[in-house]
């Protein structure tokens, strides 16, 4: 049967190539963002791909406008099988310039719209015992880098919130699903458009990947959700490994680089366009990528190794044993 797919953030970014890559696989795709065109891109590149799109205007920050949204899902579509909770925005701003109302903005989109979105499907899917959550994460839900302090407290909190729903689901012993996939660095159109009080243009901190990289990862979680969670990405789990390690040495580091590494060498136009309070794709389509095309890769090995860790620790024990017994054999 046709899975029923919910992708929010749709319009752009990693949401619009997730929903191409879901479209592809035979998924009917609904399409949850704010901008008329984007969404109207994203819908056409679902048909393209030979999906049937359903194209939904709907601000992830309000709970009824998202439930009603899921509702409308379900009849008009079918039964949702899977929700992917990608939609956010964000300021790039040192803390101490920051707006509260700015703040609190990102936290309801970042934060509490994947609260939003999870309780729409949940409470769908629970009545039925199955399905499938997939929260799009960041490193940095562990790992807050500066000039970026509402977006790093809302990956935060997706975490922990992630994890006490599943306990519960388990507790429950539910067949519903949630995972987590942990992104690196996106190209994406958000550094073109999210609020910033940076001197010059934002950019993602290197190595950056390709949209498509993290669609195939949300892809393959969605398939798998029984995984806690997916790093997608070398720098991704360096970042994690050398958080859990020395904190306080990353700390330092972040305070040398993570100001100069988040910039380019182009001064910022003062009439950057802003998706904070309005969609920045209302009357554009600015698509799946960003403007660092010639800097993304478009594969990750750290990603096939987190989908297959299984295996290679199969056969890291097994040459630990070989050579073991080849040590043995030698005295």
């Amino acid at each position: 049967m046709t899975r029923i797919s919910v992708v929010t953030g749709a319009s752009g970014g990693i949401g619009r190539a997730v929903a191409r890559r879901l479209a592809a696989r035979g998924d009917t795709v609904a399409l949850l963002a704010r901008g008329e065109d984007g969404l109207e891109g994203a819908a056409e590149d679902v048909r393209r791909a030979g999906g049937t799109a359903l194209p939904i205007a709907v601000d992830v920050a309000d709970f009824q406008a998202v439930d009603a949204a899921a509702e409308r899902v379900e009849k008009e579509l079918g039964p949702i099988g899977l929700w992917v909770n990608n939609a956010f925005s964000s300021v790039f701003s040192p803390f101490v310039e920051m707006e509260m109302p700015e703040f609190a903005r990102t936290t309801e989109v970042s934060y509490l719209g994947y609260v939003y979105g999870t309780k729409a499907a949940l409470s769908r899917m629970r009545t039925r015992d199955q399905g499938v959550i997939v929260q799009v994460g960041s490193a940095l839900a562990y790992r807050g880098i500066p000039l970026q302090s509402a977006y790093c407290g809302a990956k935060h909190a997706i975490q922990g919130f992630t994890e006490s729903l599943r306990v519960e689901l388990l507790h429950d012993k539910s067949n519903v699903h949630v995972t987590m996939v942990q992104m690196p660095a996106v190209n994406t159109p958000q550094f073109g458009w999210v609020l910033s009080r940076l001197p010059r243009k934002a950019q993602p901190v290197p190595p950056i990947y390709q949209p498509e990289v993290a669609a195939r990862a949300v892809e393959y979680a969605a398939d798998h959700p029984k995984r806690r969670e997916y790093w997608v990405g070398g720098s991704t789990a360096l970042t994690l490994a050398a958080n859990a390690v020395a904190p306080g040495i990353l700390d330092r580091y972040l305070a040398r680089t993570g100001f100069k590494g988040q910039q380019t060498d182009e001064w910022r136009s003062p009439d950057q366009p802003a998706n904070l309070w309005e969609p920045a794709d209302q009357r554009t389509d600015a698509g799946a990528h960003g403007s660092f095309d010639d800097r993304a890769h478009g594969r990750s090995l750290q990603l096939w190794a987190s989908q297959h860790h299984g295996l290679l620790a199969a056969v890291g024990g097994g040459l630990a044993a070989a050579g073991a017994a080849w040590a043995f054999g030698r005295r």
